[in-house]
C-alpha cells in the first residue's frame, strides 16, 4: 500500500500557513521533530525549492519509511536518529548555529498505532512493548512487572488522569501473582472485569491506562518539557515554531513554555520597560487552535489536535541569533 494512503499529515495547510514567512528566506532549515512518516516534511520541500530538513525521529522503522517516500530530495534531508529533546545537539550536528523553523507533531504516530505488534492499541492482542525506539529501554509489560502498586497508582493518575487508578493498580498488581501481564490482550481483561459497570459505559476502560503506560514507557512529558525551551532556543530571529498536541498533558506543557518565551521579564511596577526583558517570543494564534470539521471528518486522527504556534522576535540575553 502507498505510504499515503495509510498516512494523513494533520492540519497540513495551516502548519504551511503558519512557517512559510520564515521558510521563504534563502537558505532556511526546518526541523521536523517528529519526522515519522515524512508526511508533513514531504509537503514543505514541494512547497518551498530551497528549504532543507533536519527530520528528527527516535522510531528506527519511522526513519526507514521516511527516507524512502524522500529519496527524490536528496541532498535536501538530514535524517537523524534522536529523541527530540536532543534538537539543540542534531541542529549543532549539521553544523549550524540555529533554524528558521521548527515543528513538531506531538505523541503516537500512525505507524505505531497500526502496526499491532507494538502493543501501543488497545483494541488489538499484541505483546506489551509501547517502545517509540524499539532499540532500547524498558517496555510496557516491564512496567507492569515491576512497579509497585503506589507507582503504578501514580502513573495512571498523572499519566492517564484515570478515576480509577487505585482500582486498576490493585488489579494489576493481583493478576501478575498469578502469571506475568506480557500481552495487550490479557491487561485489557484485567482492567474491564476491575471496572464497574456503570463506569464502563462511558467509554474503554483501558483508554486511559495505555495513555500512561506510552508516556511512561518513552519519558513523552520529561522530554517535552526539556525540548520545547531547547527548541525556542535554536531558532533564528524571525524563526517559527508550531506544535500540534493530541492530548492535555502535552497541550499544557507547551502553553506554559509559550506562554512564559512570550510574556514580558520586567519586575512589577517598573514604570518602563528595558528592552532585555521584552519578550523574546510572539504568539501567532489566540489560545489553541483545532482542526476543521471537515479535516475530522476525514481523519480521525485529528480530532483530538491542539496547535499552537510562536515567532521568535528578538535574540536571547547575551547571545546573538543572526
Amino acid at each position: 500500500m502507498d505510504i499515503r494512503d495509510i498516512h494523513t499529515p494533520v492540519m497540513l495547510d495551516r502548519c504551511v500557513e503558519l512557517l512559510a514567512p520564515a521558510l521563504e528566506r534563502p537558505g532556511a532549515v526546518l526541523v521536523d521533530a517528529t519526522l515519522g512518516m515524512g508526511g508533513h516534511t514531504e509537503a514543505f520541500l514541494e512547497r518551498f525549492a530551497g528549504l532543507h530538513v533536519i527530520g528528527l525521529d527516535r522510531d528506527t522503522d519511522a526513519l526507514r519509511i521516511a527516507q524512502e517516500r524522500l529519496a527524490r530530495f536528496a541532498g535536501r534531508v538530514t535524517f537523524v536518529h534522536t529523541v527530540y529533546d536532543d534538537i539543540a545537539e542534531a541542529v549543532t550536528g549539521t553544523g549550524r548555529d540555529g533554524v528558521d523553523g521548527i515543528l513538531f507533531d506531538l505523541g503516537v504516530s500512525s505507524l505505531q498505532l497500526d502496526e499491532a505488534e507494538r502493543g501501543f492499541a488497545y483494541a488489538q492482542d499484541a505483546p506489551l512493548d509501547m517502545r517509540m525506539d524499539q532499540s532500547a529501554g524498558t517496555t510496557a509489560a516491564d512496567v507492569l512487572a515491576t512497579y509497585s502498586e503506589g507507582e503504578l497508582r501514580r502513573i495512571f493518575e498523572r499519566y492517564g488522569e484515570e478515576k480509577l487508578a487505585g482500582r486498576y493498580a490493585r488489579a494489576i498488581i493481583a493478576a501478575r501473582g498469578t502469571e506475568p501481564i506480557e500481552r495487550s490482550g490479557r491487561l485489557v481483561e484485567i482492567l474491564t472485569d476491575a471496572t464497574p459497570a456503570a463506569v464502563a459505559r462511558a467509554g474503554h476502560p483501558a483508554k486511559r491506562v495505555f495513555q500512561a503506560l506510552r508516556i511512561e514507557v518513552n519519558a513523552e512529558l520529561s522530554v517535552l518539557e526539556h525540548a520545547i525551551p531547547a527548541a525556542l532556543r535554536s531558532l533564528h530571529v524571525g524563526g517559527r515554531i508550531v506544535v500540534l498536541s493530541y492530548q492535555s498533558l502535552e497541550d499544557r506543557l507547551v502553553k506554559r513554555a509559550l506562554a512564559a518565551a512570550s510574556t514580558s521579564t520586567a519586575p512589577a511596577g517598573l514604570p518602563v520597560e528595558l528592552p532585555e526583558h521584552a519578550p523574546r517570543f510572539r504568539l501567532l494564534v489566540k489560545g489553541a487552535e483545532q482542526a476543521s470539521d471537515d479535516e475530522r471528518a476525514r481523519n480521525r486522527r485529528a480530532a483530538p489536535v491542539r496547535l499552537r504556534a510562536a515567532e521568535r522576535v528578538r535574540p536571547d540575553d547575551a547571545q546573538e541569533i543572526a
